[in-house]
C-alpha cells in the first residue's frame, strides 16, 4: 500500500536517498554488471554523485546506447541534457555523420557539457541548443530517430505531444523517470507526480506508438513509433 506520501514502499534506497524500484541486493548486483567502461562517463558519474546532479546512470545510459544503435540512429534531440551524460551515450551509438542535439538552459552546464564531449572525442556529433526544452523542440520539426525527454516532470505531457510528432515510424521516444520514485502508482497528487502519470496514459494510449516501462533505475518509457 502507499505511504503517508503518497509512494509504494521501495525496496530501499539508492544513492542521495532515492528510493529504489529494484530489490537493493538486484540494484547493486546490476550496477557492478553495468559499471561504465569509458573513464570519462566514469569521471562525469562521480561529478553527478559529488554534486547530487541527477543523471540517468550507466544502466539506463546502456540502453540508451543501445536502442540507438539498435534502430540504427542518427539524429537525437534531447529534451533536457544537462552537462552531457546522456549525450554521451547516445553520440557514441550514432557514428561519426550522426547529431545529438543537447538542449541546456544554464550557459555554464552547457559549456561544461562541450567540454565533456571534447574529452571524449564526441564534440563533433553534437550542437548545443541554449534554451527551454520544449521551445526549442516547438521551433525543430525534425523527424528524429529518437526524442530523449528528461525535464521537468510537470512538462512531460508537453513534451509527449510534440515528440510524437517529431519521431520517424519505426523510431523512438525514450523518456527518464517513468516510475517517479514509485508515486505514480500511489496517491501522491503533486504537480511532477501529475505530470509523469499523464505522461504514460498518453504515451501508452497512443495508437501510432507502441510502449513500454521498463523498472530500470527510476523507470525507463519506451515508444516505438509503429504508424
Amino acid at each position: 500500500m502507499p505511504d503517508a506520501s503518497g509512494s509504494l514502499p521501495s525496496a530501499g534506497l539508492g544513492r542521495r536517498g532515492v528510493p529504489l524500484i529494484v530489490e537493493p541486493t538486484v540494484e547493486r548486483y546490476l550496477l557492478r554488471m553495468q559499471v561504465a567502461e569509458d573513464p570519462v562517463l566514469a569521471e562525469m558519474e562521480r561529478i553527478g554523485e559529488d554534486r547530487g546532479f541527477p543523471i540517468v546512470g550507466p544502466m539506463v545510459g546502456r540502453l540508451l546506447e543501445q536502442y540507438a544503435r539498435g534502430i540504427g540512429a542518427a539524429s537525437v534531440f534531447e529534451m533536457g541534457s544537462g552537462f552531457g551524460y546522456s549525450t554521451i551515450w547516445f553520440a557514441r551509438a550514432l557514428g561519426a555523420k550522426g547529431k545529438v542535439v543537447h538542449t541546456e538552459t544554464d550557459p555554464g552546464l552547457s559549456q561544461e557539457a562541450r567540454e565533456w564531449l571534447g574529452k571524449a572525442d564526441l564534440a563533433k556529433r553534437v550542437e548545443f541548443r541554449l534554451g527551454d526544452a520544449v521551445d526549442l523542440l516547438k521551433r525543430d520539426k525534425g523527424p528524429f530517430d529518437i526524442v530523449f525527454i528528461d525535464i521537468d516532470k510537470e512538462q512531460y505531457p508537453q513534451a509527449w505531444a510534440l515528440a510524437r510528432d517529431r519521431v520517424r515510424v519505426g523510431g523512438l521516444v525514450l523518456t527518464d523517470n517513468a516510475l517517479w520514485h514509485g508515486k505514480v502508482a500511489g496517491k501522491a497528487k503533486d504537480a511532477a507526480t501529475e505530470g509523469v502519470r499523464e505522461y504514460n496514459r498518453l504515451a501508452q494510449a497512443d495508437e501510432d506508438y507502441l510502449t513500454t516501462i521498463l523498472p530500470v533505475r527510476d523507470g525507463l518509457s519506451v515508444s516505438l513509433r509503429v504508424n
